[in-house]
């Protein structure tokens, strides 16, 4: 007789995929045109220190669009170029600058930020 006391998961129910806390995702209030196609939703990857080059970590912190319009374009998915990161929404800009922050920080810090 098998006494397995573990939780199962119900029949029927699909277990939601765990949060990666190195992405993000931002759903856009103004969706980006690229030719036929409308990018209402794009994914913000934590950055490597590589792809930080170029840009003043201070810069990205205080959310800085010149810094944004470097960094943005290596880490989101779809890849944006620098002229749809200029022609973005400054609401959908500032969440995605929130998000880049947010991964600059230490996890510690980060949970304590989402928390409060």
């Amino acid at each position: 007789m098998d006494n397995d006391t573990t939780k199962q998961q119900p029949k029927g129910e699909i277990a939601a995929p765990a949060k990666n806390p190195n992405e993000a995702t931002v759903t856009l209030d103004t969706p980006i045109v690229r030719g036929t196609q409308e990018i209402k939703e794009i994914v913000l990857r934590k950055p490597k220190s590589g792809e930080l080059r170029g840009v003043a970590l201070v810069d990205l912190l205080q959310m800085d669009v010149l810094a944004l319009r470097k960094v943005l374009p290596r880490i989101t998915t779809p890849s944006l170029t620098d002229h749809e990161i200029g022609n973005m929404d400054p609401a959908d800009l500032v969440d995605c600058a929130g998000k880049v922050a947010a991964f600059l920080l230490k996890k510690s810090a980060r949970e304590a930020v989402l928390d409060a």
